[in-house]
C-alpha cells in the first residue's frame, strides 16, 4: 500500500530564485523504512517538511505530495508524526507525563484512554523510570527518545525523523535506532529520516534516497548504492575500506561484514605508529572546577582538572548530560565556578577584562548556532563582527549564503556562517559544541582542514563533540567526561584503541589485527599490500 506519493514537486523559498526542491518524484510504500542523505543545503529538510502539512515551509510550490491517496493539506496533524533534530524546540510542558499527555489532550481523548496510551509507551519505549521527573532534567538522548514517544503516544501511520541523532553520544545514538527499528519491525510504521550520521543507519534501511542541489539523484537498495558517489566519505567504514581498496562487486555495509571482508582476504596486518604531536606551552588550565546552575541545585561539574596547549586539536568525548558543554561555558567566561579556577596563558579567566577575553583572546560556537546571528541576511551578520569578511566567506564557502536570512538556511549552512563569525575575532583559544552537527562528510573534512591549519598557527582548539570518527581522524588529544569531570586524557589513537564502545568503526573492523588503526585511512594504507585474493 502506498503511504506518500511525491509527483514532481518543486518548491522555492520565499524571496528566493533558486529551487529548494527541483522536479521531485517518490513513492513510499507502507511499513518501509527510507534514509535520505545528501550534502546539507540539498534539500532534505525541506522534503521532508512537505510530508507534514503543519511543517510546510512558506515559498513557491508545484507538483503535489500524496498521504494514503489525499492531498498533505487534508490529513489530520496525528496522522504524520515528526521528530526534529532539537528536542528543545518540540518540548513545551515541566514533566515527562505532561509531554506525554499533551498531544492526546488536544485530541480531545478522554482521561481513561489517554492514561492507557501514556502507559502503553512508556513500557514500549522503556522510559517508564523517568516518568515523573522534569523535562528540563533530561539528557539530550533522553529527551530526543521524549519526543519520539510523544510522537509515537498519538499512533500515527508514518514517522518522520530529521536528523535525529545529531545531538547524541554514540551509545544514545545506536539504542535510538534500535528503537526506530523496533516500531517499524514490530508496529508496521513507515519511517523516513535523513542523517548525516549514516554508520549503523544504512543497514537497518530498505532503500536509501540520496539528494543533490534540491533533486533525487538515486533511490535504492543499501547494498545497491554506487560507493563511488561524491558524498560517499559519509557512508559506513566498511564501504569505505572496500573503495579505498577498489575492489569490485557488492560492498560490506556493517562492521560485522566488514571484519569478515578484512578475514577474508587479510591474513595479517602490519603495526601502526601514529606520530603524536609535542605538548607546547599551556594555553588553557582547568583546576579543581565545580559550578552549579543554582545553588540549590546539585554540581554539574565536579573538580575537573584539565589542561590544553598552544597549537593542539583537543577532542572531549563523553555521554550526555555528561557536562561537556557546562565545561566549555565555563572555560569562555560565561559561567564562573564556585570553587577552582580557570587560566587562559597562565593568567586567571577573572584577571581579563571583557574587552580583552572576547576581542582576540577566546570564542566559543555554541551548540545552536542560531544564538549567534542577530541580524537579517548572512552577510550583515557577519560584517558586525569586522568590515573585511572576504576571507571567512572564501573560507567556509558562504558567498552563495550570503543574501539569505540565517534562519531559513539549513543547519548545517548555519554551523558554517557561526563559525566563520567567531573566526573573524581571530582568537587564540577557539572553543566548539559540536561543530560537525548536522554538518556533511565532505564540508566536514573541509571544516577538519581549517580547524588544522588553525592549529598550526598556534591557536588552540577545544571541541566537544559525539563525533568520534572526526575525533579519530583529526584530533591530537582526547579527555572522556563522565560524571561531571574529566576520568582520562590521552593520545587519540591511544585512546580509542583501548575502548570498546567510544571507538571507532574501523578500530572495531581490525583490531584483532591491528589494535592502533583508528580511521578508514588507516585500515586501506595497512591492508595495502598485504592482499591474498583479489
Amino acid at each position: 500500500m502506498e503511504v506518500f506519493k511525491i509527483k514532481k514537486l518543486s518548491f522555492s523559498y520565499a524571496l528566493s530564485n533558486e529551487k529548494a526542491l527541483d522536479d521531485i518524484n517518490l513513492e513510499i510504500n507502507s511499513g518501509d523504512f527510507i534514509l535520505i542523505c545528501g550534502q546539507s543545503g540539498c534539500g532534505k529538510t525541506t522534503l521532508l517538511r512537505h510530508m507534514k502539512k503543519e511543517l510546510t515551509p512558506h515559498g513557491k510550490k508545484q507538483g503535489e505530495v500524496l498521504y494514503c491517496g489525499k492531498t498533505v493539506e487534508n490529513t489530520e496533524p496525528f496522522e504524520v508524526g515528526f521528530v526534529s533534530q532539537n528536542p528543545e524546540n518540540q518540548i513545551v510542558t515541566d514533566k515527562v507525563w505532561h509531554e506525554l499527555a499533551f498531544g492526546l489532550e488536544n485530541m480531545g481523548l478522554s482521561s481513561n484512554v489517554i492514561r492507557r496510551r501514556v502507559a502503553e509507551i512508556s513500557s514500549f519505549l522503556g522510559i517508564q523510570n523517568w516518568f515523573g521527573q522534569d523535562t528540563n532534567a533530561l539528557s539530550g538522548g533522553q529527551k530526543q527518545k521524549l519526543c519520539l514517544a510523544c510522537v509515537m503516544v498519538m499512533q500515527p501511520k508514518a514517522l518522520i525523523l530529521d536528523e535525529p541523532l545529531s545531538q547524541l553520544d554514540p551509545i544514545a545514538a545506536t539504542e535510538f535506532i534500535e528503537t526506530l527499528k523496533k516500531i517499524n519491525h514490530e508496529l508496521g510504521i513507515t519511517i523516513l529520516i535523513s542523517e548525516h550520521r549514516l554508520e549503523d543507519l544504512f543497514a537497518v534501511a530498505d532503500r536509501v534516497v540520496i539528494m543533490d542541489k534540491g533533486k533525487i539523484i538515486s533511490c535504492t537498495p543499501p547494498y545497491a548504492v554506487d560507493i563511488q558517489h561524491k558524498i560517499s566519505e559519509g557512508f559506513p567504514t566498511a564501504m569505505r575500506i572496500y573503495k579505498g581498496l577498489s575492489f569490485k562487486g557488492q560492498s560490506p555495509i556493517t562492521v560485522k561484514e566488514g571484519r569478515q571482508f578484512i578475514d577474508g582476504h587479510f591474513d595479517e596486518l602490519p603495526t601502526i605508529c601514529h606520530n603524536h604531536k609535542p605538548l607546547n606551552d599551556v594555553a588553557v588550565e582547568v583546576n579543581n572546577v565545580w559550578f552549579k546552575y543554582e545553588k540549590n541545585l546539585p554540581d554539574v561539574l565536579k573538580g575537573v582538572n584539565f589542561t590544553a596547549y598552544r597549537g593542539e586539536v583537543l577532542c572531549i568525548v563523553g555521554a550526555n548530560a555528561t557536562g561537556k558543554s557546562t565545561a566549555l561555558s565555563v572555560m569562555s567566561g560565561i559561567y564562573s565556578p564556585h570553587i577552582g579556577y580557570v587560566k587562559l596563558f597562565g593568567k586567571k579567566l577573572r584577571k581579563y577584562s571583557v574587552d580583552e577575553l572576547y576581542g582576540g583572546v577566546i570564542s566559543m560556537l555554541p551548540q545552536s548556532p542560531q544564538a549567534l546571528f542577530v541580524q537579517n541576511t548572512v552577510e550583515k551578520d557577519l560584517l558586525e563582527m569586522s568590515d573585511d569578511i572576504s576571507h571567512v566567506v572564501s573560507l567556509m564557502e558562504l558567498k552563495p549564503l550570503l543574501n539569505a536570512h540565517p534562519f531559513d538556511i539549513s543547519y548545517g549552512e548555519q554551523q558554517r556562517v557561526a563559525f566563520a563569525k567567531i573566526l573573524l575575532k581571530n582568537p587564540k583559544v577557539i572553543l566548539l559544541d559540536e561543530p560537525t552537527k548536522g554538518i556533511d562528510a565532505i564540508f566536514k573534512t573541509r571544516l577538519a582542514e581549517t580547524i588544522k591549519n588553525l592549529a598550526a598557527t598556534g591557536k588552540t582548539i577545544i571541541i566537544a563533540t559525539h563525533d568520534l570518527e572526526f575525533a579519530a581522524n583529526y584530533a591530537d588529544r582526547c579527555a572522556m567526561f563522565f560524571d561531571g569531570t574529566v576520568i582520562s586524557q590521552d593520545y587519540t589513537d591511544i585512546f580509542l584503541s583501548e575502548n570498546n564502545y567510544y571507538t571507532t568503526a574501523a578500530n572495531r573492523i581490525v583490531r584483532h589485527k591491528c589494535p592502533k588503526a583508528i580511521t578508514a585511512q588507516d585500515v586501506i594504507e595497512l591492508c595495502k599490500g598485504k592482499l591474498l585474493q583479489y
